[in-house]
Formats: structure tokens, sequence, C-alpha cells
């Protein structure tokens, strides 16, 4: 069995990690102090506790709430520089060779930041981990990608946003929050915008809502790549041991649209009860392009090798497992096609077959 050790230094492609969602908890308790929100805990480790605890209710609504915390430490220019720049430096050190770090611009509003400033702030961290990062001898390449919060209302804003940065560290677009009641098709405009300027977006979709918003997000939003969709797994029939998949489950299959599951997470929202019963290794026997993501490193208390070491536990994945989905991912990125080939062929395959050699 591989060990945590191994895990660790494998590299790995974070696509899906929200930057709210993985501020350290001594960060959170130095911002609130400083802007006087009040937190459940002043405690490093008793906060990182809570956070988790609140999270793991198997309700997304209740995950939800938890970032009331996080978002609180994150209103200046000077805080969301600092959470991007730890952002990076801490997926470096966990073996991540290429990030997207996705947040909501308009969740960081009230005190005196307009988007573009945020947008900015959150570009120069990036840009300070990146170099942080190399001084330690962790390269990294990390990417910004804006939400919408679906549950408000529907505005072209972020995704005029997100294109006006494009080509200044912001890679792609999504909509996050709470999905049932709140269809992907309610920011078609956005996306149509987004189509028609060649702009990549990812939206979540089947996580806690099933396939009507799987099928929303693919056919008529047009999506690149899933959030979460894990919940495809109810368009697919087990008779007798053998598979049947539906036509919106083979569609998603067969046009390679990426699947960013969050194993952790998943758990925690209710896509099942027990890793033993996460749909991520049939749709990974299927054929699907699953990918391999922590969501909210904070509340789901989990890295990136923590991630792969809960398969490796559960389902005895082995080097091919993780490689075959680091691949998936990296291929899968908001990035120029022979900026993705390059790490795969340079870094990622390498270091792979160097690791069978051990």
């Amino acid at each position: 069995m591989l060990t945590a050790d191994v895990i660790r230094t494998l590299p790995k492609v974070a696509l899906h990690d929200h930057l709210d969602g993985g501020l350290r908890p001594s960060t959170v308790i130095e911002h609130c102090a400083e802007v006087g929100h009040a937190l459940p805990s002043t405690d490093p480790d008793r906060l990182g506790a809570w956070f988790y605890e609140a999270a793991d209710s198997g309700s997304l609504v209740r995950y939800l709430e938890t970032f009331e915390h996080t978002v609180a430490a994150m209103q200046t220019a000077e805080h969301l520089r600092r959470v991007a720049r730890e952002f990076v430096v801490d997926q470096a050190a966990d073996g991540v060779v290429y990030a997207e770090a996705r947040w909501a611009p308009e969740q960081h509003l009230r005190l005196s930041l307009t988007p573009e400033a945020a947008v900015e702030a959150v570009r120069d961290g990036l840009a300070e981990g990146m170099r942080e990062a190399a001084g330690q001898g962790n390269k990294i390449v990390a990417r910004q990608i804006v939400t919408s919060m679906r549950h408000a209302e529907p505005t072209l804003r972020i995704a005029e946003l997100a294109l006006a940065y494009r080509d200044d560290s912001v890679c792609g677009f999504d909509i996050a929050g709470a999905e049932d009641g709140f269809p992907p098709s309610r920011f078609e405009p956005a996306f149509d915008f987004l189509k028609r300027n060649n702009m990549f977006f990812t939206i979540h979709a089947g996580e806690a809502f099933g396939l009507p918003s799987i099928w929303e997000a693919v056919q008529v939003c047009g999506a690149n790549r899933l959030g979460h969709g894990v919940r495809i797994v109810e368009d697919i029939e087990i008779q007798d041991g053998s598979a049947r998949l539906g036509r919106l489950a083979g569609y998603v299959r067969d046009a390679r649209i990426a699947l960013e599951v969050a194993p952790s997470s998943n758990l925690q929202t209710g896509i099942a009860a027990e890793m033993k019963d996460h749909p991520v290794e049939l749709l990974k026997d299927l054929g699907f392009n699953v990918t391999i993501n922590c969501d909210n490193r904070l509340m789901s208390a989990t890295t990136m090798a923590r991630e792969y070491e809960r398969l490796v536990e559960t389902f005895n994945w082995d080097l091919d497992d993780i490689e075959l989905t680091t691949v998936n991912a990296m291929r899968a990125a908001f990035l120029p096609h022979d900026q993705r080939e390059s790490i795969v062929r340079e870094v990622i395959r390498p270091a792979y077959a160097a690791a069978r050699d051990l």
C-alpha cells in the first residue's frame, strides 16, 4: 500500500478548491480580530475542529453556514492577498503542482473593496505564493476562478469581471452556493456571454441535487466541467454486476466532461454515509473523466494527499489510479493546452515513473 509520505510527494492537481474554504485557522483568528468579527473559538486547534464538526452534518445548507466566518476574514486587500498567498504555499507543500482557487468577489465587498480590487489582491497573493513556494523548492502554477453566488439575483457582472481579467490570473468562471432551488439555467445569460467570448467555465451541479441540475449545466449552459457531478450515478443502473448508463450519464462520460469529485466533502453533504459507498470508484472504473479534489480543506480537515490516502485505504488505489486522475485533472485545467501538456510530460509522468522504480 502507498504510504502517506509517498502520496504527499507525488505531483497532484487541485481543480476544485474554494479560497474561502481553505484558510489556516490562525489566519481566520487574526483577521477576524482585526475586523471585529466574533468566532466560536480563538484557539487555532479548537477553531479548526469546530469548522470540521459544523460542516460534518450531511447537509449542504449547514455546511455553507460555516463560511460566514472565513468570508469575514477576507474583506480587505491585505487579507485577500495573504489568504491567496497561503493557499498557494500550503498546496505546494502538499505536492500540488497546479491549483485553481475559486471564490466569489461579491462576498468580499463589505468594507471598501471593489470587485476589481478584490480580484487584483487575489492575483497578487497567488503570485507571491508561487514565488515563496519556488523558494522552498516547490514549483506550482496557480490561477483563480471567479464565481457568482447562485442564490443571488443573476447578473453578468462577475462573468464580465472574469473576462476582464482572463489574461491576468483569472482562468474561468463558476456559480457556487446552495444548489437545490437555484438551477444553473438562472445564469444562462452569463454562460452564453462567456461562450461567445471563448472563455471556460465550470458549474457546481450534481452535489446536493441530482440529474436535472447536471442536465441543465451540461445541455442548457454548456459547462466545460462539473463541480462534483457525483449524482450522475443516479443515471447508472447496476444489474447482475453490470452497469447500464442512461443517456445523460453516457453523454457526460463520452464527451469527457471532467467531474470535480471531492470525496470527503461529498460525504459531509450527503452523497453517502461512508467512503466505501462513495461512487468515485464506480465512476472511475466506468471510464468517467474523474478528478480528485478537496473542495474546502478547512471544513473537511483534509488535503489533496489526504484525499488520495482515503482512496488508497478504502478502494486500494495504486499509483496508476492516482496518476490517471491527476493527468485527467491537468488535462481538464483551464490553462492553455501546451502548458497543460508540458506539466503532464515534464512533471507528472516522470515523477510517477520514478515512484514505480522505488
